[in-house]
């Protein structure tokens, strides 16, 4: 038997602000998050600009002696996660239910912070100065390790490492536990803290980000004929998932029921997409078979849209392969990233969060910066200003290094 799997819970921590109601209230208002950098001195930096979370103080998350012993994505993590479960309004469960409850946070990078930090000890002061915490800091399954020990859940419990899709395929891979019965509840999601000299250094080399440093609030322009590069970011989104019947029993709230997961991959290049889209086409519809549906019944799309030059045509030809060149034109494609910057192993799992809430309150976000349409991306982006319109389902992209693809089908619940 398939159990119908809900969201009952969402933690953000993004650079438009820390918790749900302030970054939605953003995203709606079509504000931006990105600014110049002030984590460390960009002076020979190409790159100065990107999506820090500003006023985060960890200890209102963790213990202040903890603190010291995990990396930021991991501060990041736990918060969007304390976020999530709160908003849910789940209690800690007791020892016969905590082993059907789960976790599966990912991250893309991981501890590249710490991985900086004590190789410079290393080098300067030598072994004996490098951190006795250092490993399971800089580990990227530690904020499901460090969740789980925080709130006694000791069922499925694993982290995802896939690029940008990485918060994507967490969801989805606990979208399916929740589906077969092997767990009622689990928290799911993507954590990054990647901004750092080492994280832009490294971006900056491979040149996939944007150097428009005298406008950083206008810098992530998906679609848009000036786009040059993404804007890297940082934060966290989680999310609880749990069965239909477990919401229900509890009288939760739900945001919106998960009905589809796709996966697929290129096979084509490291970083750069297939020029056809025939990766991004193909894990959107199987995730359309999985949850059953024809296109058609998709009103909106939070598209990966990362504001690159080849990626964001190349998303546009994949949604024209699979809804047909006029149903492409009738969908609502939206990137978020116009605002929040690329979360990169977050990102999946904030923008999850915010097609659940589109669905939830009627409300479509906007892509702003859109001020020179690409002849190329010439699909229905939601331009400048957020739009007042319930759909009954959407879809969310994440497409990351490597040619690994990610998409879910979410649907209303009424």
């Amino acid at each position: 038997m398939n159990h119908r799997v809900v969201i009952t819970g969402v933690g953000l921590v993004t650079p438009l602000g820390v918790g749900n109601d302030v970054t939605w209230s953003r995203l709606i208002a079509g504000e931006s998050g990105i600014g110049l950098l002030t984590s460390f001195d960009t002076e020979e930096y190409s790159c100065k600009i990107g999506g820090e979370i500003k006023d985060f103080n960890p200890e209102q998350w963790i213990e202040k002696k903890e603190v010291k012993k995990m990396d930021r994505f991991i501060h990041y993590g736990l918060a969007a996660s304390q976020l999530a479960w709160e908003d849910s309004g789940l209690e800690a469960p007791d020892e016969e239910a905590s082993y059907r409850y789960g976790a599966i946070v990912g991250s893309g990078i991981g501890g590249l912070i710490a991985i900086q930090n004590q190789a410079i000890a290393l080098k300067e002061k030598g072994p004996r100065r490098i951190s006795p915490f250092f490993i399971p800091m800089s580990l990227i399954n530690l904020v499901s390790g460090q969740l789980a020990i925080k709130y006694g859940l000791r069922g499925p419990n694993h982290a995802v490492v896939t690029a940008c899709a990485t918060g994507t395929h967490a969801i989805g891979d606990a979208y399916r536990i929740v589906q077969r019965g092997e767990a009622d509840v689990m928290v799911a999601g993507g954590a990054e803290a990647a901004i750092c000299e080492l994280g832009i250094g490294g971006f900056a080399a491979a040149r996939a980000l944007s150097t428009r440093n005298d406008d950083p609030t206008r810098a992530s322009r998906p679609w848009d004929k000036g786009r040059d590069g993404f804007v890297q970011s940082d934060g966290a989104g989680v999310v609880v998932v749990e069965s239909m019947e477990h919401a229900k029993a509890r009288g939760a709230r739900i945001y919106a029921e998960v009905v589809g997961y796709g996966m697929s991959g290129d096979a084509y290049h490291i970083t750069a997409p297939h020029p056809s889209g025939d990766g991004a086409a193909r894990c959107m519809a199987a995730a359309l078979k999985d949850a059953q549906m024809d296109p058609s019944g998709i009103g909106y799309i939070n598209a990966h849209g990362t504001s690159t030059p080849q990626g964001d045509v190349i998303e546009t030809k994949a949604v024209k392969k699979i809804f047909g060149e006029s149903g492409a034109k009738k969908v609502m494609v939206s990137s978020t990233k116009s605002m929040t910057g690329h979360l990169l192993g977050a990102a999946g799992g904030i923008e999850a969060i915010f097609t659940a809430k589109a669905l939830h309150e009627g409300v479509i976000p906007p892509t702003i910066n859109l001020d020179d349409p690409d002849p190329e991306c010439d699909l229905d982006f939601v331009p400048h200003t957020a739009r007042q319109e319930q759909v009954e389902a959407a879809l969310s992209n994440s497409f990351g290094f490597g040619g690994t693809n990610a998409t879910l089908v979410l649907k209303r619940v009424r």
